[in-house]
Formats: structure tokens, sequence, C-alpha cells
């Protein structure tokens, strides 16, 4: 189901985002009402939207609920990242690099709350990463259209390549050299994100140029992924914001 796109949300922001639909389905009930909106844009686009029974919609092997709306949509397009750093606006670019997140969900959150923030982009290995398919999709509630995606191939390379454009790399671990609050997110910043279970890789961690460690004041001594990416993001944005 790679190539679909699942949930109110995420169809509409692929049909504003002008992403290549080749057709909608939607659930019989929902055409005239709850999905009204969904429906014009669609035909205001020429784009099919074909009404179908919910219990053939049901039959698709997703891993989220579709809400009544399943779009048939072309794979998701990947910039180059040079094109991306030519093309940006920012100032201080803030860069967002998985390094083996495997749950979709955490990589639709991950990519949902850098765009809110306004990160430059969000840079994805072509292995040993969760693939951008309709969970994620879903998950990011669009976000996947809204934000450049760059697919990396060698992360500890591409860690290097960025340090060499002037950029400041730092890794999120629990056993950094320093909190958040201590480690500077004014200048252009790469922050990269590990693997839920095993964290950022050996070669990886050796490439960062700092590990940065996110406070615990309970119990547990670790934050969901994406919740640490969020925390992160955010205090870039708060320390931009008070310069």
């Amino acid at each position: 189901m790679d190539n679909y796109i699942v949930g109110r949300n995420a169809v509409k922001e692929a049909l504003r985002s002008g992403r290549s639909i080749q057709r909608i389905m939607v659930s019989e009930d929902k055409v005239k009402t709850g999905l009204a909106d969904i429906v014009g844009l669609a035909k205001s686009q020429g784009i099919e939207v074909r009404p179908t029974p919910i219990k053939q919609m049901n039959k698709y092997d997703l891993e989220v609920p579709h809400q009544g709306v399943i779009a048939l949509v072309s794979a998701v397009q990947f910039k180059e990242l040079g094109e991306v750093l030519q093309e940006t606006n920012h100032e201080v670019p803030l860069l967002i690099l998985t390094d083996g997140v495997e749950d979709p969900h955490n990589m639709g959150a991950i990519i949902r709350t850098a765009e809110c923030v306004g990160a430059t982009a969000v840079l994805i290995p072509k292995r040993h990463n969760a693939p951008i398919n309709a969970t994620v999709a879903k998950t990011s509630a669009g976000a996947i259209e809204q934000i450049p995606l760059v697919q990396v191939g060698n992360v500890a390379q591409t860690i290097k390549q960025l340090q060499k454009q002037g950029f400041w790399v730092m890794g999120a671990h629990m056993e950094g050299d320093r909190t958040l609050y201590e480690a500077d997110m004014t200048i252009p910043t790469v922050i990269v994100i590990g693997n839920e279970g095993k964290g950022i890789s050996r070669v990886v961690k050796e490439a960062c140029d700092f590990l940065v460690t996110i406070p615990m004041y309970g119990n547990l001594n670790s934050l969901n992924a994406s919740v640490a990416a969020a925390v992160l993001m955010y205090e870039a944005v708060r320390q931009r914001q008070a310069k």
C-alpha cells in the first residue's frame, strides 16, 4: 500500500500540494456529506472520484484507519539536498536527519513536527528506515506534502558533507555531553534522531559534532523518538526567536 494515501487530512494536503493522484476512492455514504470538500477539490483538478462500498475499502491492507477516503498516488518525490539548500530562504537552516527510525508512526510524527516548526527539510536514509508509506503520510497529517524530504545514502557521509557546508551536527543521545539547553542551535543545525531502541548508530555518533541529552526528572530515562525530536526542534525555535 505504499502508493496510497489515506485519511482526510493527508488526502486533502496531497490535493492542495499538487501531488500526482490517479484516483480517489470515497465511501459511498460520504460523497455528498463528510467528504464533500475533498470530492469538490478533486473534481476541480480533473481527478477521478470513485464512490466505493465501505466493505470494499476495508479490504485494503492498511495499518491506519482510512476515514472513508483512499487516494491512489504516485511515489513520493524526494528532493536533492543541494537543491533544497540552494532554494531555501532560511537564513539559518534547520535540518532533521533520521538514523534508523523504523516505526512509521514515529516517522510521520517527526515529519509533522518538522513542518510545524518550519524546518528546512527532513533527511531520510534509503535503507534501515521506515519507508514513506500510507501510515507515514496519515500520521504526518499531510506534512509530507509540505516540507522537502531528502533521501540520502550513507548517513555518516551525509553528515560530513553538511559539516563542510557549515552545519553543526548534534545527535540526540541519553548520554550526551551536554543538555539541549547548553547546545547552540542558533547556527545552521542538523538534529539527528536515532532508532527507537538502539539510538544513533556508533558510526553516526562518532560523526556528530556533539551529542545532546534531554534531562529526565521522573523515573523513566528516555522519551519516544518522535517526542524527543519534537522537544529538540522546539528548543531550536525557542533559541532562535530569543536571539
